[in-house]
């Protein structure tokens, strides 16, 4: 549908093309006026020239220039630019018969001196030509640059979305499955209505404070972090009573190191899930250090040989999660021997804030 503003715009653009080719006859009119008086000649030819210049330059800005260079169809560029050339060199020669035959009337010292050189005309009427093609084809590069940058940014928002909601998406493989054995385990010290289990709600709470308000950010704070192990722990120490051997070490802990959150804690949960007592004990031991912005994690437990029940979905979600927070900025280890199930996992911080 044609709009005003349609018709104001094609207006517009009319009139700048009329005038910049008012700009190349006033432009003729002096180029081939040199060294004659005859103006009426010179105004003529000029004339004269004109739909031979405006016809080679629009063949050349609106087909040959877009649908050929630009695509990178060279030979076919080539070859119709010949064509086209060898088409108005012709129409040119006929303008230097109409100046001698229409004009000079056969009259060779009437003609304008520069209108009697075919070299000159020709250089008269390719200039022009040459000097539109070179702003219309720095228009077009400059558009298709314009084009090709929206189209990144375009593609980079839409990685970003699906990574945003892969990320939702693996996160909420992860809160049900800890929350729900943080309750089972809550539902059977409430059966045997044991001492502990206030204590348990208490820290059942903090958990919960922290999934709903820190969750969802992109980092937390490391020390955060660690007081939520802390209290996971705090419940599982209580769970297990005295099968349960453990010990948590951190060293260097920055007051501003921050980490993806809920990072450490399926390695944890994973540990205390299917780890394997022996005489009695389960034992688990957590190391967790920062250094040159570089976070050491290491975890280990009691296994069996063989054991392949800790290999499951929660750390294939965590080598996801990794793969997308810090990408070439980890490093992971698992190693599952006859006597212990390991897990080794370094987080270059400063990478991962440089990748977001």
């Amino acid at each position: 549908m044609v709009t005003p503003h349609t018709i104001l715009k094609q207006l517009g653009r009319l009139g700048l093309h009329l005038l910049f080719w008012s700009g190349v006859l006033l432009f003729y009119t002096y180029f081939f006026g040199s060294g004659s008086d005859n103006m009426s000649y010179v105004l003529s030819f000029s004339i004269f020239l004109m739909p031979i210049t405006i016809a080679t330059t629009y063949v050349f800005i609106y087909k040959l220039i877009p649908d050929y260079l630009m695509l990178k169809k060279y030979a076919l560029f080539g070859l119709y630019s010949l064509y086209t050339f060898i088409i108005s060199s012709y129409l040119i020669i006929l303008s230097i018969f109409y100046g001698l035959i229409y004009l000079s009337h056969f009259e060779y010292n009437n003609m304008a001196p520069v209108s009697q050189n075919l070299l000159f005309v020709m250089i008269g009427v390719y200039l022009v030509t040459t000097i539109v093609s070179a702003f219309k084809l720095l228009k077009l590069n400059l558009k298709q640059v314009e084009n090709t940058s929206k189209l990144e940014h375009k593609i980079l928002e839409t990685q970003l979305k699906l990574k945003e909601q892969e990320l939702q998406y693996l996160k909420m493989q992860i809160h049900p499955h800890f929350l729900f054995n943080t309750l089972n385990t809550m539902y059977g010290f409430s059966l045997k209505k044991a001492d502990e289990t206030p204590e348990m709600i208490l820290k059942l709470s903090n958990l919960l404070d922290y999934l709903l308000y820190q969750i969802d950010k992109p980092f937390v704070l490391l020390k955060d972090e660690i007081n939520h192990i802390e209290d996971y722990i705090a419940l599982e120490t209580l769970r297990f009573n005295n099968t349960l051997k453990i010990d948590f070490n951190t060293e260097n802990s920055s007051e501003h190191t921050k980490v993806a959150p809920m990072l450490f804690l399926p390695f944890i949960e994973n540990s205390f899930k299917h780890g394997v007592l022996k005489q009695g004990q389960l034992t688990i031991k957590i190391n967790l250090a920062f250094k040159d912005h570089i976070v050491y994690f290491d975890i280990e437990n009691s296994s069996v040989p063989n054991s392949k029940s800790q290999t499951g979905i929660g750390l294939e979600n965590i080598k996801k999660r990794l793969d997308i927070l810090y990408p070439n900025a980890y490093t992971l280890s698992i190693l599952n021997n006859s006597e212990t199930f390991k897990v080794h996992l370094t987080l270059n911080t400063k990478e991962a804030f440089a990748n977001q």
